[in-house]
Formats: structure tokens, C-alpha cells, sequence
């Protein structure tokens, strides 16, 4: 099995997109490990996004992922992070696929929605960030559709 993580970032949250988007992952068959909504920090941001550090759109990306409460989840499946990474779409939504997050609701590539875990390192990483390991569970799916 392989987790990844998920932020809906403010946007998602404020258009009332959460159910919409879990829904999504949900039907691909996806486990929901852990989940909680926080307004990250600026810190936390900063350490979150250090690999984009000194590029243009840092600073801009930093205050959006601050600038209200976010949903923050762990995803496992088999190859959870090419998954979650199809489902979601092109970083810019100009160039993401019809039927992905990001080609159906997000319309700027620093305001796009959701991050998710671009290898299962980044993904270790990032869950590491944001979870301790007691707020994430173990449990059998009643239904496996990778089966």
C-alpha cells in the first residue's frame, strides 16, 4: 500500500467543494487514512513548500495556503500517489484534462485547488508535516476495489 497527501486548499474549502472533491477520490477507490481541517501557518507553509523557495510565485503561494482553513488528508491505495496525481490534474488548469479537479473547477495555476504529493518521498515527507502517527488509522474497506 501507498499513501499520499492531500491539501483542499482555501478555495476548495470557501466554494464548498470538500464533499465534491473526497467524493471524487472515494470512487476511485481510494482510503481515507486520516483528515482534519486546520489554517496552516505560515511556518508550517514555509517548510511544506521549501522546494519552490525563491522562485516567483513563492511568496504568492505562501499567503493563499495561509489565508484560511484548509482540509489536509492521507490517501492510500496501490500507487496512491499516480493516482491522486491523475485525479487532480495539471498543475495548470488551462492545460489539465476535462474530468479532473483542477480541468473542472480551478482557473489559476497558483490558485489551483488542492496539492497533492508529487512521489511517495514527498508524500512520506509531507504526511510526516502534518500528521503525528496516532491521528492516522488503520482499517479494512469493506469493499477493495483494488481487489
Amino acid at each position: 500500500m501507498e499513501q499520499t497527501l492531500v491539501i483542499l486548499k482555501p478555495n476548495a474549502i470557501q466554494r464548498g467543494l470538500v464533499g465534491e472533491l473526497i467524493l471524487r477520490f472515494e470512487r476511485r477507490g481510494m482510503k481515507i487514512t486520516a483528515m482534519k481541517m486546520m489554517l496552516i501557518t505560515r511556518q508550517l507553509a514555509e517548510e511544506h513548500y521549501r522546494t519552490h523557495r525563491g522562485r516567483e510565485f513563492y511568496k504568492d503561494l505562501i499567503t493563499f495556503i495561509t489565508s484560511g482553513p484548509s482540509v489536509i488528508m492521507i490517501l492510500e491505495s496501490p500507487g496512491a500517489v499516480s493516482i491522486v496525481r491523475t485525479t487532480v490534474g495539471a498543475t495548470d488548469p488551462a492545460e489539465a484534462d476535462p474530468g479532473s479537479i483542477r480541468g473542472d473547477f480551478a482557473t489559476s495555476p497558483g490558485h489551483n485547488m488542492i496539492h497533492a504529493s508529487d512521489s511517495p518521498e514527498s508524500a512520506q515527507r509531507e504526511i510526516a508535516l502534518f500528521f503525528d502517527p496516532g491521528e492516522i488509522q488503520d482499517y479494512t474497506l469493506s469493499v477493495r476495489p483494488w481487489l
